[in-house]
């Protein structure tokens, strides 16, 4: 029977001892956690393993003894480290030796066999691994396996769960400041003592009050929040559409979860609270930035002056284009008289909003230099609000929009309705089907005339509703790309990125064996590596919910609703599910 012995090799030069840890039976396995060295007592070590256990709650034990020949074996040694078994009884007993110079090993399992004839010894196999990488590693699932190495020999994340399991659990045990002062004696990846930072120390005494206090000022804001008051219609609804309130909604729920006095229960709470806190900390600092940049070199009054021409120029394109199409635009024959009432109606539109842009104009340098400063809160903050002037000073656009696929849609519907009443067939609202239905003469003499009118009168409403409709789809896509940005820099898992590419044992996607010694009539030695997970994976698995965001259509789906007028909103609607 051949065993595995997981061995650290922080381990490999310590002296001769006892092994402790802990025995996998189901993979018949012994993982080391560390090597208690002579001289001890049996019945402290006992003890000892005992507060372990009940610290830690992994079975830690006595394996087996360790000889580290750094001399001349000694007979009296070898017959010590044989007695200790009757001692410490554990099936099977592991005898791990080093001779001198560490260029020859010797491992074997006693074991009282069961049945006569039976062997009493087994074959170990040595596999080598970084303790102080397993024990900060997360083991991910063998799904995220990267490509394998030429050489290297793969191993399942299933079977080296226990063994990761096993020294994460074990921390207690390696708490050098805490059970090396005893009469116990021991050799693990923290045996020489853990480097402290006074700044680390200061900071963590001074985070406790701060988190009480900003938790406590966070609560306040959101019982302000909820308050009957702000309930009231129509603030409910505009807060909806807007993507600031949004943002800083999200954001509060962050700086919540930041603050939370309440420890993490598992390494994934505690991989999300720090994603979160890294992504605030560069949201804010980006926005700080902004803000320096904006209110540097007078750059504010500079767009308060280039506000208004921008406008004005906008609106002269507008009226250029719909002179361009009351006219013959591309040569087409359009319906004269519905072209001149929607020209001057959207002209009219367009007069209205200008005359509106010259009324504020005093006003918003005070107003642009208010906007700015709310960069300091964050520069996804800064991009809503900028998605939210926007889409108010393209108000006439989207209202333009609105009106065209309004006739538009009300054109179609009323096509394809009387298209149904010439083939004898009608729409059952009830049943939400079509049935057959028989029309008297009267009617279809009303439906042809309708027909004839609404087919001579779409070429010009379509032409308006393709206008309008791609200077939508214009403000829509600018709109877009400021909350696909604010998506980014809310959802990235900058610290796990961060994780992985300083300190990539940290995220592990399994491991691979490097063979370091396989000879005849000698155990077969290997090294433990682990395999760092992809970046993909690494963004895949840790990235962050991110907060209200345009629904996601297909190509499909936006085609259809673009062919049968139906409207396109920059906002989530109710009947959206939430990613």
């Amino acid at each position: 029977m051949m065993l595995k012995a997981f061995f650290p090799t922080c381990c490999t030069s310590a002296d001769s001892g006892l092994l402790v840890g802990r025995w996998v039976p189901e993979q018949s396995s012994a993982v080391v956690l560390a090597v208690v060295h002579f001289p001890f007592i049996p019945i402290q070590v006992k003890e000892f393993l005992a507060q372990v256990q009940q610290a830690s709650r992994v079975g830690v034990t006595v394996l087996g003894t360790w000889c580290h020949h750094q001399q001349e074996p000694e007979e009296s040694l070898g017959r010590f480290l044989e007695e200790l078994s009757a001692i410490f009884s554990h099936e099977p007993w592991l005898q791990l030796c080093r001779e001198r110079g560490g260029a020859v090993w010797s491992s074997k399992a006693v074991q009282r066999p069961v049945l006569p004839g039976a062997p009493g010894e087994h074959q170990v196999t040595l596999i080598f691994y970084d303790q102080r990488q397993v024990l900060l590693s997360q083991l991910h699932p063998p799904a995220a396996l990267p490509d394998r190495q030429a050489g290297d020999a793969p191993a399942s994340t299933g079977g080296l769960a226990a063994v990761f399991d096993t020294v994460a659990r074990s921390e207690a045990l390696f708490r050098s400041d805490r059970f090396d002062e005893g009469p116990v004696r021991l050799s693990h990846w923290q045996s020489e003592g853990v480097e402290a930072s006074i700044l680390v120390e200061l900071a963590k005494q001074a985070s406790g009050p701060t988190c009480l206090l900003l938790s406590f000022l966070l609560s306040v804001l959101s019982a302000i929040g909820a308050c009957r008051l702000f309930w009231l219609w129509p603030l409910p609804f505009i807060c909806s559409k807007l993507s600031t309130c949004e943002q800083v909604r999200h954001r509060l729920g962050h700086l919540s979860l930041v603050f939370s006095t309440q420890k993490a229960e598992n390494p994934a709470q505690l991989m999300r609270k720090a994603n979160v806190f890294v992504s605030v900390l560069l949201d804010v600092g980006l926005g700080l930035a902004l803000l320096t940049w904006l209110h540097g070199e007078d750059r504010i009054g500079q767009l308060a002056n280039a506000l208004v021409p921008v406008a004005d120029r906008v609106a002269e394109e507008l009226q250029h284009l719909l002179q361009w199409l009351m006219g013959a635009p591309a040569g087409l024959k359009m319906n004269r008289a519905l072209d001149q009432v929607l020209g001057r109606f959207f002209l009219y539109h367009i007069h209205l909003w200008i005359s509106y842009i010259h009324l504020m104009s005093p006003f918003i340098e005070r107003i642009l230099w208010h906007v700015g400063l709310s960069a300091c809160l964050g520069l996804t903050v800064a991009l809503s609000l900028l998605s939210d002037i926007i889409a108010l000073l393209t108000f006439h656009i989207y209202c333009f929009y609105v009106y065209g696929a309004r006739l538009y849609c009300l054109k179609i519907y009323g096509l394809s309705s009387l298209w149904r009443l010439f083939r004898g067939k009608k729409w059952n609202v009830l049943r939400q089907r079509v049935d057959s239905c028989s029309y008297d003469l009267d009617q279809l003499f009303i439906g042809t005339l309708l027909f004839t009118m609404l087919v001579f009168l779409l070429p010009t409403t379509a032409l308006y509703y393709l206008v309008f409709t791609l200077l939508r789809l214009l403000v829509v896509t600018v709109q877009g790309l400021l909350h696909l940005l604010v998506d980014l820099v809310n959802s990235l898992p900058l610290y796990s990125i961060g994780l992985r590419l300083c300190r990539p044992y940290r995220l592990a996607a399994g491991v691979k064996f490097r063979v370091l010694e396989h000879e005849a009539g000698k155990p077969l030695r290997l090294l433990m590596q682990i395999n760092p997970l992809p970046y993909s994976q690494v963004v895949h698995t840790y990235r962050l919910p991110s907060s209200g965001c345009p629904p996601k259509l297909s190509w499909s789906s936006l085609c259809r609703k673009l062919f049968f007028g139906e409207l396109i909103y920059p906002w989530k609607q109710k009947g959206d599910k939430q990613d």
